[in-house]
């Protein structure tokens, strides 16, 4: 079996894609700038210094590249790991973007999209998948946004989609061979955020007041539009309410 390591395999999204993985046999690694010492699998990296990163991939076929934060160094750690996996002369590397990269003008979303085509240009083996907004994400937002009397909702449509599919998507697509930019993921409906919000204070209990925010500039108007949005790639299953029933919020 194929040795793989997956970036990020601590978070949200990367830890389900070790499990599955693992499941089906394969060697994993995982990255970590401070991993438990009796686990193994781990490698102490630091992606943004690059340090740590010809141990990490002597061996390894495949990487699954989900670390990332929106407060930034994305560019960076992409360039280390890059020019690590020409060194280590890795045969695929697998990329987790977000839908509407090339056509929303917010600064994380440029991001994504400046690695996609770092990946393009690296002469590697590559393949990236890109996915619709998290289940967990809108959570986040909601328990930050109800913690106010009146609960501030911006004012567009959205498709999220369950961590665990698009993690089991991943690991399918480490184990073949590079396949390019391979089709969107998606999650099963489309939305208004406001109308999710609701079921969100259904689910948890709480008694708030929405308020439709409608947030000018060229990037919301982006969202207005639709260009995170693919209605034809509904691939995804779990919807957003049954999302919480299964992982209840306290």
């Amino acid at each position: 079996m194929s040795t793989i390591l997956v970036t990020g395999g601590t978070g949200t999204l990367g830890r389900p894609v070790v499990e599955r993985l693992r499941q089906a046999g394969h060697p994993v690694r995982v990255l970590s700038r401070h991993p438990h010492p009796e686990d193994r699998s781990a490698f102490a990296v630091d992606l943004r210094r690059g340090t740590g990163l010809t141990r990490a991939l002597h061996g390894v076929d495949t990487v699954v590249h989900c670390a990332s934060t929106p407060t930034g160094g994305d560019i960076t750690a992409a360039t280390h790991l890059i020019r690590a996996l020409r060194r280590a002369e890795v045969a695929h590397v697998v990329y987790i973007s977000i839908v509407g990269v090339d056509r929303i003008p917010l600064g994380y979303y440029r991001t994504k999209h400046t690695v996609e085509r770092a990946l393009e240009a690296s002469g590697l083996g590559w393949t990236v998948l890109r996915a619709t907004q998290f289940h967990d994400l809108l959570v986040r937002l909601f328990q930050a946004t109800a913690r106010l009397p009146l609960m501030p909702v911006p004012d567009v449509d959205v498709q999220p989609v369950d961590t665990d599919e698009v993690a089991s998507r991943l690991a399918l697509l480490a184990q073949e061979p590079p396949a390019g930019r391979v089709a969107d993921m998606c999650g099963p409906r489309v939305e208004s955020l406001r109308e999710l919000a609701g079921v969100y204070l259904d689910r948890t209990g709480t008694r708030r007041t929405t308020v439709p925010v409608r947030v000018p500039g060229t990037t919301f108007a982006a969202f207005r539009a639709g260009h995170h949005l693919a209605p034809d790639r509904a691939v995804g299953r779990v919807t957003f309410a049954e999302f919480l029933d299964r992982h209840p919020i306290e």
